[in-house]
């Protein structure tokens, strides 16, 4: 997750011409709560985060980042789970080596 997302939902805030006070009466808390998360004094919830995404029109890979960046889980990834969790464990000892041999 990106360290300084209090920065960078100040950012998003200014850049759209909104105050404070205008961020915090949309997500229902205080202008102190909305000048605490930029200043990175709190953490805001996955609901107020999701909110703001919102609010700002953009998503919340956006605002925050990814978590992992280094591994993207792909849809070849999901079908390749999917079928090796029907395996048997012998058919999965052959699968391993079979990709132990294309890997050489």
């Amino acid at each position: 997750m990106n360290e300084n997302y209090g920065e960078q939902i100040k950012n998003y805030r200014v850049n759209l011409g909104m105050t404070q006070n205008q961020v915090a009466k949309e997500l229902d808390v205080t202008p102190g709560y909305i000048s605490n998360v930029e200043k990175g004094r709190t953490a805001m919830s996955l609901r107020l985060l999701i909110y703001y995404s919102k609010l700002m029109g953009i998503t919340l890979d956006e605002l925050v980042g990814n978590i992992e960046p280094s591994y993207k889980k792909s849809a070849i990834d999901n079908a390749l789970w999917t079928e090796i969790k029907k395996l048997d464990n012998m058919q999965k000892e052959k699968l391993l080596e079979t990709i132990k041999i294309w890997q050489k």
